[in-house]
């Protein structure tokens, strides 16, 4: 079923998680969901798995290649930082590495207890699969792993077991040979200058600010004929992993 949500509160995203694999990918992927979903009064939290210092940091190494890993972090921490300040959302650094990501039993359980504390409505992270990016599939592994530990029956007694939250994948940066099906626009128009302003903060990777700025609109384009909704000028889309549950067909 393919949905598009505008200004009424979205359906169960009143405690949105956000998990990146790198310091700038939610801004690029969800920023405007972020921002359109703190305006509607959600909570929310995003996870940067990692900085991203090795593999999405070209532009800091071009202007120095001399640079260490530890000062290419500062700068990429003040850069996402910056942009969740504008989106108005608390981020946290977990700081797991990059090219390659590294996925360990303890990290997993890292993650479990971030779910299981925050205790999430709606998940969004990567795609299952990007070829191109050896990080992005196993940020959604690690996701997909937490989060059934957070939700899983198991015993009351040994731990603590949250309500199942509804899962999506944000859009990639080369859908189609990420199997990436969209089935859900976000209509972000009232908050897209906000998505501006926090692209422009990712220093690290500015040339991605026109690709994204074009897709907004692009997609804004799909959610207009799928809906009727001549209004909606900017758009983010998403993939759900999970049927919906509801009491009526509207």
């Amino acid at each position: 079923m393919r949905q598009i949500c505008k200004d009424k509160k979205i359906k169960d995203m009143n405690k949105l998680l956000v998990i990146s694999a790198h310091s700038a990918d939610f801004v690029w992927r969800s920023g405007g969901t972020i921002a359109k979903s703190v305006e509607q009064g959600a909570e929310t939290l995003v996870v940067c798995l990692s900085f991203g210092e090795r593999g999405e940091s070209g532009e800091l190494w071009k202007e120095d290649p001399n640079r260490s890993e530890e000062s290419v972090k500062i700068i990429r921490k003040a850069q996402a930082q910056q942009a969740a300040d504008i989106f108005g959302t608390p981020i946290m650094f977990l700081d797991w590495g990059d090219y390659p990501m590294l996925i360990s039993d303890e990290r997993i359980a890292q993650l479990t207890k971030i779910i299981g504390d925050f205790e999430p409505t709606v998940i969004l992270t990567h795609t299952a699969k990007d070829p191109f990016n050896p990080d992005h599939p196993l940020a959604y592994q690690a996701t997909e792993r937490a989060r059934l530990l957070s939700c899983g029956a198991g015993v009351a007694s040994a731990f603590k077991s949250i309500d199942p939250p509804a899962w999506y994948s944000f859009e990639p940066h080369q859908p189609e040979i990420c199997d990436f099906k969209p089935d859900t626009f976000i209509d972000i128009s009232s908050v897209f200058d906000k998505k501006i302003a926090a692209m422009n903060c990712m220093g690290a990777q500015k040339y991605l600010v026109e690709y994204y700025t074009e897709l907004g609109g692009r997609r804004a384009n799909h959610a207009r004929r799928i809906s009727g909704k001549k209004e909606v000028k900017f758009a983010e889309a998403f993939q759900s992993h999970l049927p919906r549950v509801t009491n009526s067909i509207f």
